[in-house]
């Protein structure tokens, strides 16, 4: 049965109502629409309403199934204030004084994203099904394109099609990684096991045939026929297979530009959760960095890049996990300005290190605004003060926001 609700805000995406009920979520509602839903559960779908003036009409056909976008019809400039609004409100529940400290948002996207991960499913008719997982299940829709990829991506799924239809037979589900570096694709399989002869040299052909850069499984390059090279300031990065990337290359640029920027003219910087390199690379070109990371796979690309770099001061990289063993407060004094950037569970054990160091400058990067939001009330406990915070707006139509943080004591 359907019933009238007003949207009052929203959450992740979807459009939540009060109701006697609780909390009602619709998927593709925006506030302060009222809307016809239909509901099931805590969740609703909507039917119509009258539509808020910052919607806009969507542009991709599977707009409502496809997972990967939740506000496509939310426009961009009171989407970004959005985006602004939810780092704002996750600082603000953690005490962090934050009015007149947080930018305008800054929009990332840029020509789009150069790396994607599709699902490769067999379909009851036995046929490959390669895309994003349907909004809410995990299901696979099967994609033609997607208007969110970037021009370098234009091959990308009918390279990840021709691999799946390969590998599929062996009857398990599959995630494709596709990247656009300088040199072509980048494609790495997730989901196999060990490989027989045949259709391995399959799969050599097949790289040859799709003009691959490099095809890899599980991290394993099959066949590199050109190494996968990107442009990292100076240096020229070869990532690891499967290797963590910003999503597109303005995101990277803006984030970086912006790391800098909050490092100043320090001598001695610490890059901790470096990744391959993205801050570091461009860090060491006017301060010695030490780099550290998790994955070793990352910091030997991290390490060869900084060697084959010219005009770069010393890096020092070292495969080390930060969550069970951060730089202590003592290891941390001969750093000038610290950077870190974690995954999306942040850095709550480095942050306290932090607090009880001297280091006069950190600057923390983050994908997730709440445990961001964690780890700057505990620096500001421990003597640091907020400078400025800037969103950053990288994936497009989606509650993703990024955050560079500059603190200072």
């Amino acid at each position: 049965m359907a019933e009238l609700v007003r949207i009052e805000r929203l959450a992740r995406g979807d459009g939540v109502a009060s109701t006697a009920d609780g909390p009602l979520f619709v998927a593709r509602a925006l506030a302060g629409e009222l809307v016809s839903v239909e509901r099931n559960g805590e969740r609703a779908a909507l039917r119509r309403g009258g539509p808020s003036p910052d919607r806009v009409a969507a542009y991709c056909p599977e707009v409502g199934r496809c997972g990967g976008c939740a506000t496509q019809e939310f426009a961009q400039s009171p989407a970004l204030a959005w985006k602004r609004d939810l780092l704002m409100e996750a600082l603000s529940r953690e005490g962090v004084a934050c009015e007149g400290l947080v930018g305008p948002c800054v929009d990332a996207h840029g020509a789009g994203r150069r790396r994607a991960t599709f699902h490769a499913r067999r379909g009851p008719d036995g046929r490959s099904v390669v895309g994003f997982s349907e909004a809410r299940s995990h299901s696979v829709i099967a994609l033609s394109d997607c208007p969110l990829l970037a021009p370098s991506m234009a091959r990308a799924l009918p390279a990840a099609r021709a691999v799946a239809a390969v590998l599929l037979g062996k009857g398990k589900p599959l995630d494709l990684a596709v990247t656009a570096t300088d040199t072509g694709l980048d494609l790495d399989v997730r989901g196999l096991g060990p490989l027989p002869e045949p259709m391995r040299l399959k799969l050599v052909r097949l790289a040859e045939e799709l003009d691959l850069s490099r095809l890899s499984i599980h991290g394993e390059a099959v066949v590199a026929r050109r190494k996968p090279t990107l442009a990292v300031g100076r240096a020229s990065l070869a990532p690891p297979p499967g290797g963590f990337l910003q999503a597109t290359e303005l995101g990277e640029r803006t984030l970086a530009e912006l790391a800098l920027e909050g490092v100043g003219k320090a001598k001695r910087v610490a890059d901790l959760f470096c990744g391959s390199g993205a801050f570091a690379l461009r860090l060491a070109e006017r301060a010695e960095v030490y780099a550290a990371d998790t994955e070793k796979p990352a910091i030997a690309a991290l390490d060869a890049a900084a060697r084959g770099a010219q005009g770069l001061k010393r890096v020092t990289a070292e495969a080390r996990d930060l969550f069970r063993r951060p730089l202590t407060s003592s290891e941390l004094s001969r750093f000038d300005a610290v950077v870190f950037d974690p995954p999306r569970a942040g850095a709550e054990a480095q942050a306290r290190q932090l607090a009880a160091s001297k280091v006069r400058t950190v600057v923390a990067v983050s994908c997730n605004a709440v445990t961001l939001a964690r780890d700057a009330a505990i620096l500001i406990a421990g003597g640091y003060r907020l400078e400025r915070a800037v969103p950053i707006d990288q994936f497009r139509h989606s509650a993703h926001v990024e955050t560079v943080a500059t603190f200072r004591r």
